[in-house]
């Protein structure tokens, strides 16, 4: 499942060619969804309403916990855009972009530096088909869906200074910086920040990502998953001690 790339910014993905280049600049322009608001009381009761039920899911705890209820609340599916705060806690089924942006809302309202990210995945081309033809049916455009590559939105945390964690909204997962290629994996990301310094770059485990623009993940190497995934071997059990039994109980 090791991505290597190839001439023309083409990689090999498990046999299928994608061409992450040709992704990057169809996606490119695609700013980071973000929730509307009308203005009114509608929307300021809808978002007061979510950021506390946020806190009370929270409870006390950490506040980079990710907020997993969410997808307890949304299924992950096809969905109309633009949508208003009023209407999105009304809504039974998000897809990844509404999710991402609730997620980076509810974070900065925690307190937490909080940054919109996109991402690129890899995905099987039955997974391609079946969404393909999700969101047809639902008359949604899958424009998110290319060459066997799809986009993807979640959002970032700051943990320290500029070292990041991405969290995936919809998988409801911290996003492993490791990554070996195959189904679901990352092969590009973006993390948006409103007010950069100059040269400002995020870390991410190994990986350096300049703000505000996409960053193709260099691959961990094979052998490093091989060297880690090695079973170690099991201890030796003790024999089980024999109960002892009273003589006197066994004579009567």
């Amino acid at each position: 499942m090791y991505l290597a790339e190839g001439k023309n910014g083409r990689t090999d993905i498990d046999g299928v060619t994608a061409n992450i280049d040709a992704a990057i600049s169809k996606w490119d322009a695609y700013p980071a969804s973000t929730i509307s608001h009308h203005g009114s009381a509608c929307c300021d009761i809808a978002r007061e309403w979510i950021t506390g039920f946020d806190f009370s899911q929270l409870n006390a705890g950490h506040p980079l916990t990710g907020p997993r209820w969410l997808r307890k609340l949304f299924k992950w599916g096809p969905m109309k855009w633009p949508i208003h705060w009023c209407e999105a806690v009304r809504e039974k089924t998000l897809d990844c972009g509404a999710l991402g942006a609730l997620s980076h809302q509810l974070l900065l309202e925690r307190g937490v530096r909080s940054f919109a990210t996109q991402f690129i995945l890899e995905f099987s081309d039955v997974s391609i088909r079946h969404w393909t033809a999700s969101w047809g049916a639902a008359g949604c455009d899958p424009h998110w869906i290319s060459d066997g590559l799809i986009y993807h939105e979640g959002c970032a945390v700051a943990v320290n200074d500029n070292e990041l964690k991405l969290w995936d909204a919809t998988a409801t997962w911290w996003v492993n910086p490791r990554q070996f290629g195959g189904y679901a994996g990352v092969v590009a990301v973006r993390v948006f920040d409103p007010a950069p310094d100059a040269g400002t770059a995020f870390t991410w485990g190994e990986h350096r990502i300049p703000a505000n623009t996409w960053h193709k993940l260099q691959r961990t190497p094979r052998h490093f998953r091989a060297a880690n995934s090695e079973v170690k071997p099991s201890r030796k059990r003790r024999p089980r001690a024999v109960k002892k039994v009273a003589v006197s109980a066994v004579i009567a």
